[in-house]
């Protein structure tokens, strides 16, 4: 237990005071052991050795070479002092130049005839080649001057990430002040794994991470220090799993001649292959008496939502309740909209002309009237509701069920893990508390490694077919500024649309009213622009008197009362709008199968799943869809680049990957993850999916041979220290 202590010492016992409080408050580097784990960001090299004749400007170099003169001269009037020295190496000269202070040592050391190495970066000064204040490095004659150049000129220097207060080099000090302890780690692996794969010691990989010798250390040791850390957080998220297994649930059966084969028997259509072999997948987790976990993920359009209904039916067959949960208002109405559609009569359960086998659907929101919400919250205590959708509304302490079975969970980046731990404690069966069967929809395509890292906890399904009749889409980015007349030929092609009988949307990254007008942060992107994002209200006003005159044009936006938006939306599904200009309100869920044209103004200013996401709603039907994306910054931006990636593909995992390259695993992870992330320091949820898959194997099979670890005292000690209390929540609620 000495060793864990050891390094649990806070900083400032071996520190001092001073730089202890700089590392805690600017680093967040406590104990010696999270300094160890305070790894270089990158190592500069002193350069390989560079002859004077061919110098690259503005580059880090490292030249041999022979001291020829050293002259002192004064400057300012005879207030400063300025070094500088010539130095040839036979192929050509260099001038080098110290000043102030720092030209004592520099002219003891650099007598006429003196040969040194010498480190800097190559500049320009009265049209001549210069090093300003070089590292150097004298060296004696002899064979020793060879492996001398060597051990000098090809050093790794690592770079620490440093704050104002604290630069790299002084990092770089404190950690040779620790370096020696790093033989009190604990190490996390199990030593057969860690044999049996030939990865270096835990300690041994930290010396090496900080005083590589070679880049093959650093290789090394970024790989055992990369699979510490996906190893530690697999058995973690396998332990969760194991400890899911062991909560009772009740068994949810469908029933033979029951709702679910009544409203298969109505389909107008056959299920894809992906969506039977799903269906398959969740009904057998129902069938089990240990909670489903489940994530459902599909692309837009792929009939997700299809799937989870037939889950809900099967369930209400077998007695219980489900309940679906959706991130907004919008989206709640709409799911019981369409899910009252697809079930018609079978919807209707209990009522004058419903069917015998249905139940009844209802809609639970913040903003229902008192009476129609009384109704809803008598519907589902007394049983008779089978089905209930709605927003957040539903984990209110008010809302009781008679015997909660299923919760689908639609959008689950939007939706905390305290919300669906609330509404799991809300599942009561036969008076016990049983916990429910759980079913994450996201249309976020998830990569693999990233599922397995974020969603750990959640069995994963997905579905990649589209189902027959989807048409494709096709998507073309519009250079506003540098062809103004790409622009209106989009206005041009929305019209086309229109006038064949199908409708379009509009979409803009601001409404556009006075609330809206506080000023932002603005990005490095926007600044270069100064120009605020477009809003819907400017652009619906500017489109109704001028591209789009004559059209039916509408707008839509989160800030509308919710009766409003409702109007709109039951306006425009029924066709009695052409073109709905909107904020990204319309992002999920909305289904307009007429809709075919969508223009996405500032594109660049959204992420690139999002814009996948916007895309999905155009192209529902038989008639092909078309997305254009209208944007001013100039081609050779990263943000015009990440929209040609969105362009050229309509494959959201290729996409998910692309935008996850560009803004990093911090973002992905989310603050719902915080825990984790910060727990992340040398992995990279893209580039090292085989370690993260691999790990994951590993900490299965550990786990489920001891689900307790009780033969691996160190591995218990590591998910202790991962595991604080946050995280702990975090993993508790996955």
């Amino acid at each position: 237990m000495d060793r864990v202590s050891a390094l649990d010492e806070p900083l400032k016992k071996t520190l001092g005071a001073a730089t202890a409080k700089v590392m805690a408050e600017h680093l967040d580097l406590h104990t010696l052991g999270d300094l160890l784990h305070h790894y270089p960001r990158r190592y500069a090299e002193r350069g390989e050795l560079t002859a004077l004749s061919e110098l690259p400007l503005d580059e880090h170099v490292t030249v041999v070479a022979q001291v020829a003169d050293a002259r002192i001269l004064t400057f300012n009037q005879g207030r400063g002092r300025r070094l500088e020295v010539t130095i040839t190496d036979g192929s050509g000269r260099l001038q080098l130049v110290f000043f102030g202070k720092g030209v004592h040592k520099p002219h003891k050391d650099l007598l006429p005839g003196t040969r040194a190495m010498f480190a800097g970066k190559v500049s320009v000064f009265n049209r001549k080649l210069q090093l300003s204040h070089p590292a150097y490095e004298p060296l004696s004659g002899g064979a020793s001057a060879a492996d001398a150049v060597d051990a000098f000129a090809n050093q790794l220097i690592p770079i620490y990430p440093a704050c104002k207060q604290l630069e790299s080099w002084k990092i770089s000090k404190a950690i040779d002040a620790v370096l020696d302890r790093a033989v009190d780690v604990v190490d996390p692996l199990p030593p057969a794994l860690r044999e049996g794969r030939g990865m270096a010691t835990l300690p041994d990989a930290l010396r090496k991470i900080h005083r590589p010798r070679t880049k093959a250390d650093i290789a090394e040791a970024r790989e055992r220090l990369k699979w510490d850390e996906a190893f530690v957080l697999q058995v973690a998220l396998a332990r969760r799993r194991f400890a899911d297994t062991q909560l009772p649930a009740v068994a949810r059966r469908p029933l033979a001649g029951g709702l679910l084969d009544a409203f298969d028997a109505r389909l107008p259509f056959t299920l894809t292959d992906g969506q039977q072999s799903v269906s398959k997948e969740i009904f057998d987790d129902l069938a089990t008496e240990h909670p489903m976990h489940r994530l459902l993920q599909g692309e837009v359009g792929s009939g997700k939502t299809m799937v989870a209904l037939r889950a809900m039916l099967a369930v209400v067959d077998a007695g219980g309740q489900a309940a679906m949960l959706a991130p907004t208002e919008v989206l709640a109405q709409q799911h019981h909209r369409s899910i009252t559609e697809m079930m018609g009569d079978l919807a209707e359960g209990g009522m004058l002309g419903g069917s015998d086998q249905g139940t009844k659907v209802v809609l639970l929101t913040g903003s229902m009237g008192a009476a129609a919400r009384r109704q809803a919250l008598l519907d589902l205590v007394t049983g008779e509701a089978g089905i209930v959708i709605g927003t957040h509304a539903l984990i209110e302490d008010k809302v009781q069920f008679h015997d909660l079975g299923l919760v689908v969970v639609d959008e689950q980046h939007r939706f905390g893990v305290e919300q669906r731990d609330a509404l799991r404690s809300k599942a009561h069966s036969q008076g016990e508390r049983r916990s429910p069967h759980l079913l994450v929809m996201t249309a976020t395509p998830i990569p693999r490694t990233v599922a397995m890292t974020v969603f750990g906890d959640l069995e994963t399904s997905v579905l990649d077919q589209l189902p027959a009749g989807r048409s494709p889409i096709a998507s073309h980015v519009v250079p506003a500024a540098d062809k103004p007349h790409f622009l209106a030929r989009a206005w041009e092609r929305v019209r086309e649309e229109v006038d064949n009988g199908h409708q379009g949307y509009v979409v803009c990254p601001r409404i556009g009213d006075a609330e809206d007008e506080k000023p932002k942060k603005k990005s490095a992107e926007d600044e270069a622009e100064k120009r605020p994002p477009l809003a819907v209200l400017d652009v619906a006003d500017q489109l109704a008197k001028g591209p789009l005159s004559g059209l039916r044009v509408e707008v839509l936006h989160g800030r509308m009362q919710p009766d409003d938006k409702d109007d709109v939306m039951r306006r425009f599904a029924r066709g009695d709008v052409d073109v709905l200009v909107a904020t990204t309100v319309i992002e999920v869920g909305v289904n307009v199968p007429n809709a075919t044209a969508m223009v996405i103004m500032d594109a660049d200013r959204f992420g690139v799943s999002q814009l996948h996401q916007l895309r999905g709603r155009v192209g529902r039907g038989s008639a092909p869809g078309l997305c254009l994306l209208v944007t001013e910054m100039p081609e050779a931006s990263p943000a015009r680049q990440r929209l040609a990636a969105v362009a050229s593909t309509l494959d959201g995992f290729e996409l998910s990957r692309i935008d996850l390259e560009q803004r990093r695993e911090g973002d992905v992870l989310g603050q719902a993850q915080s825990g984790v992330r910060t727990s992340l320091r040398m992995l990279a949820v893209i580039e090292d999916e085989e370690v993260i898959a691999a790990a994951r194997e590993e900490a299965v099979a550990i786990v489920g041979a001891d689900p307790e670890l009780a033969g691996l005292p160190e591995l218990r000690t590591a998910l202790d220290a991962l595991l604080d209390k946050e995280r702990e929540q975090y993993l508790d609620k996955g």
